[in-house]
């Protein structure tokens, strides 16, 4: 028997449509509001750190860790190469200018030594020698002008006894030329004798000159080589601390290779390196601090070192005044170097946003503390606990300052 089929009204024949819409309308509902979506990011509120913006002063600075080391050092090199024969102070002694550190030995410099007198001795009796011989030549000169003064003498009162008889014809002509030209001979012969002394004084004058002036450079020479063989003793340059000795009994040391130094201790300096993205920006005479036993201590920027290893530079930081009790060098200490004067300026704390927005942009807080949302900002300069908004944020404000790893490209943060 048939039955007849009764017609459902239009609402009920179409109720799995509307089931359909209305759950596929709860799920878009639920991504956007309560989950996980390309917009919107829920998080537990507790997890996040927020942080106001604020005015405030800013100072712009770096922190760096620096080594405390003695304001001044002193290298010690070996002056003359040897044999290390003696150790007479330890690393770590106090030190006086002039104390012997150590002790070299050097046979080649000691046989230089020998030779360089055996021939400074042999240059002084070449001198004697010579001076022997000058005196000799003198008194022959000298003797024989004793003799031709004495012919001279005689042979003039021959001559002039017989001008007179040649005059009375009581001589021969020829007898009297004769005495004539014996007495003129004489005559040249002590003139020429005379030329002779003059110029072998002045001949023996030069000599003497020439060698005692030889002499002197050889005893210089010789000064010299002897100062070398004292170079072998180390000895302290400055009074201080003896510090990194590099030295063993027995061992060999070049000339010019270093043994240590020593540490003047009357002032200390701190030493630190910074990234070379500050190098124009450090100049000397800037102003830095670091802390010691709850104390702050101020310092100054002495030297900026010009040259870049590795990614960084090194700087020396003196103190403006006193000194920490209790420093010791090799100490290290966190400095803050500041980079510029104190200034008024908009501040956000640092934070591991930066990381995965590179400062471009940031997640404020809604007025509500229900929800945050993505904001573009421009930062300025930054030192270790605050970066300097010069675009996109107003005080009072609040900012999400964590990491943004886990959010994605989400647009909103909703918070619970």
């Amino acid at each position: 028997m048939d039955r007849i089929i009764e017609k459902k009204p239009w609402y009920l024949q179409k109720k799995n449509w509307y089931l359909a819409v209305g759950v596929i309308a709860i799920v878009i509902l639920y991504s956007a509001f309560l989950g996980t979506s390309g917009l919107s990011y829920r998080v537990d509120e507790e997890t996040l750190s927020i942080a106001d913006v604020k005015n405030d002063y800013f100072q712009e600075y770096i922190a760096r860790t620096g080594t405390v080391n003695p304001i001044t050092t002193v290298y010690l090199d070996a002056i003359e190469g040897g044999r290390v024969e003696e150790i007479l102070l330890e690393e770590g002694s106090m030190v006086q200018k002039g104390d012997i550190i150590l002790r070299l030995s050097n046979s080649e410099l000691n046989l230089q030594i020998l030779n360089s007198e055996a021939a400074f001795t042999e240059q002084v009796n070449r001198l004697r020698d010579t001076r022997l011989s000058m005196e000799q030549d003198r008194l022959n000169i000298k003797r024989n002008l004793l003799d031709i003064d004495l012919n001279l003498a005689k042979s003039k009162r021959q001559y002039t006894r017989n001008k007179t008889f040649f005059e009375k014809d009581l001589i021969a002509q020829e007898e009297f030329e004769a005495s004539r030209d014996d007495y003129f001979y004489h005559k040249k012969v002590r003139d020429l004798l005379l030329e002779r002394q003059k110029t072998d004084s002045l001949s023996r004058t030069i000599q003497i000159e020439r060698l005692e002036a030889n002499l002197q450079k050889m005893e210089d020479n010789l000064d010299l080589v002897r100062e070398k063989l004292q170079n072998l003793n180390v000895k302290a340059p400055v009074s201080g601390q003896l510090g990194a000795l590099n030295a063993e009994l027995g061992e060999s040391k070049s000339k010019g290779q270093r043994l240590g130094q020593v540490n003047v201790l009357d002032n200390y300096k701190i030493n630190a390196m910074v990234d070379e993205l500050y190098i124009a920006r450090l100049n000397k005479g800037l102003n830095a601090s670091f802390k010691f036993n709850g104390k702050e201590y101020q310092l100054i920027v002495s030297k900026v070192y010009p040259e870049v290893r590795n990614g960084q530079f090194e700087i020396d930081l003196k103190f403006a005044s006193e000194l920490p009790n209790g420093i010791r060098t090799g100490q290290t200490f966190r400095t803050k170097i500041e980079l510029g004067e104190p200034r008024e300026a908009l501040l956000i704390p640092r934070g591991g946003f930066f990381q995965s927005t590179g400062g471009q942009w940031i997640f404020v807080v809604d007025s509500s503390g229900e929800f945050a949302v993505r904001r573009e900002i421009k930062l300025g300069n930054q030192n270790p606990k605050y970066y300097e908004v010069l675009e996109g944020l107003k005080p009072g404000e609040k900012v999400i300052t964590n990491s943004y790893e886990l959010y994605g490209e989400s647009e909103k943060l909703l918070l619970k």
